[in-house]
């Protein structure tokens, strides 16, 4: 299992348009991957479980990836949110 904190540095936060891109490359891995954020933990796969989680510009995020591509999940994820939501990162799952 890998957990990784990230603070979201995205002007609108995870809404509409930046947590369907979290989606869309959270479900390209097998791994089960979860979002938590002030002790409320949804699954990553989940558009409406990442929009009820509220998340805005400058908040804290924890992010879990658990199963035999998570270290790949993981490094796709981090490339997306360091990108600020501006480039999906190409996966050999593509």
């Amino acid at each position: 299992m890998l957990s990784k904190n990230f603070k979201i540095m995205h002007e609108d936060g995870l809404t509409a348009r930046p947590a369907a891109l979290f989606v869309q490359v959270s479900s390209k891995f097998n791994s089960r991957i979860w979002v938590e954020v002030d002790s409320k933990k949804v699954n990553a796969k989940s558009i409406m479980g990442i929009i009820s989680l509220g998340i805005g510009q400058d908040d804290e995020i924890t992010i879990t990836a658990e199963g035999n591509d998570q270290a790949e999940a993981m490094d796709a994820l981090t490339k997306l949110i360091d990108s600020n939501f501006t480039c999906v990162p190409v996966t050999d799952k593509d």
